[in-house]
């Protein structure tokens, strides 16, 4: 019996041995793990690692419902705003429009997600966070298309400071509305706005402010437009009312535009003013010459209309007049009235031949008048070169359907000197010329210019 028991105290205390120096082998590779875990965490120094999976526990999220806002209930939350215009992409005559892309920053202050720190340092997250936290739900108003760029990531940023104030930032395109008055197009200027509101929360909940005044919005230094220059921006905000829904409170940044006009000038002044020019031209080509008066003047009107299709091709049809109307359409007038100038002096150029017509009748009927000699004269002779060819005879000259250009000339002369031919011709013969050249023409060459030019300098002084 004593032998048995000794054996068994013997057995126990071997059990005992062994599982001592597994407890031991345990104690050492745990040292071992976190001597070589102390090693890494001060090497590398990546807090990451330090709080994997702990992120949420450190700011507390699950334990607050961030359905609701701060301080639910109580008075309005302030949110800050401030903007960094990186970029006006397009503006749109036809639609009306314009397409910006910005970074759109808000800060406000959440307790809810407070977290101690010993060195007050912040803390910065990515998208992923924004989806389980409260966030405010601004929209731009009158906004056609927007979109959070998410290349080659969400850009969104989301900055927690210790004692609960929140930055968030995201990358914007949005195009929005712009209403235009093209009264004065295209030597106006346009002013543009970009409208920023809660879409949920009324000035009872939410109170949106621009954080830093008129500092608060910023631009590149970079950003240009091919047919704008960007003349100012800034920043308003105002009290919005909706008969439903109550007050919210709106921000705006304005933006004022001037249209560049040197591509105007180029495309749609000159051109017209050039036209206009051209068609004048026809006040000094013989009125004879039907055929190029008439295909000049056809030529300079269906320009005309070529260029004010193109113009208004690249507008928006509005309902009321354009500057660029008025020019074009006072160009075309002017183009318009040449044609009819020719045609007023063709008419009286048939009328006054007719007339020419019966006296030539009437004066070679004229049997009663001795030595009469018919001659044909050009319409640029004077009344020397008639008297100097008084003496020829009718064999020597040229019969009038030979040559049908020439003026026929009558004369009737008796056979006295020299000084009596003249005498003669001053108050006895028949003279009769019709000028190449037309009294409405002369005057057109002075009128037509100078009505332009006064129209351009009232014009230019009104809209420029």
């Amino acid at each position: 019996m004593p032998y048995f028991t000794k054996l068994l105290l013997l057995i126990f205390c071997l059990v005992l041995l062994v599982e001592s120096r597994k407890h031991r082998r345990r104690r050492w590779t745990t040292h071992l793990d976190v001597q070589r875990a102390s090693h890494i965490f001060k090497k590398n120094r990546d807090l990451t690692k330090a709080w994997k999976g702990k992120t949420e526990q450190l700011l507390r999220v699950d334990e607050h419902d961030f359905t609701m806002r701060p301080a639910f209930g109580g008075p309005a939350i302030p949110v800050g705003v401030d903007v960094q215009v990186e970029s006006l992409d397009s503006i749109s005559e036809v639609d009306m429009d314009f397409t910006m892309t910005l970074y759109l920053r808000h800060y406000w202050k959440d307790e809810r997600l407070s977290f101690p720190s010993t060195n007050n340092k912040s803390m910065t997250f990515d998208g992923r966070l924004v989806k389980k936290i409260w966030v405010p739900d601004v929209f731009f108003v009158h906004s056609k298309r927007s979109f959070i760029h998410d290349t080659t990531t969400d850009n969104i940023m989301l900055r927690v400071f210790p004692d609960g104030h929140v930055l968030y930032s995201m990358r914007v395109t949005v195009t929005a509305m712009c209403n235009m008055d093209f009264s004065h197009f295209p030597l106006d200027s346009q002013t543009c706005s970009l409208e920023l509101e809660s879409y949920a929360y009324t000035d009872e909940d939410l109170m949106l402010y621009w954080k830093n005044g008129n500092e608060s919005l910023k631009t590149d230094e970079k950003i240009s437009l091919s047919q704008f220059l960007i003349q100012k921006f800034h920043t308003t905000s105002r009290l919005a009312f909706y008969s439903s829904t109550g007050w919210y409170n709106r921000l705006y940044i304005n933006f004022t535009l001037r249209r560049h006009i040197f591509f105007f000038l180029l495309q749609t002044y000159f051109p017209a003013t050039l036209m206009v020019m051209l068609s004048w031209v026809s006040f000094w080509i013989d009125r004879r010459a039907v055929p190029a008066r008439v295909s000049l003047g056809i030529t300079t009107v269906l320009t005309m209309s070529t260029i004010i299709t193109g113009v208004n091709a690249s507008m928006p049809r509005v309902s009321y007049i354009k500057a660029v109307d008025i020019y074009l359409w006072v160009s075309f007038v002017f183009v318009f009235l040449s044609v009819l100038e020719y045609a007023a002096v063709n008419y009286l150029t048939t009328v006054q031949e007719r007339k020419e017509r019966k006296l030539r009748e009437r004066f070679s009927c004229s049997c009663g008048i001795p030595h009469s000699k018919t001659m044909m004269l050009d319409g640029n002779y004077s009344e020397s070169d008639a008297n100097s060819l008084a003496g020829y005879t009718r064999n020597q000259m040229v019969p009038e359907e030979e040559k049908p250009e020439k003026m026929v000339v009558h004369l009737a002369m008796s056979n006295e000197s020299n000084s009596s031919r003249k005498r003669g011709l001053k108050g006895h013969v028949g003279l009769r010329i019709i000028q190449n050249t037309h009294a409405i023409d002369k005057y057109s060459r002075l009128i037509f210019p100078g009505t332009y030019i006064f129209f351009n300098l009232i014009y230019w002084s009104v809209f420029s």
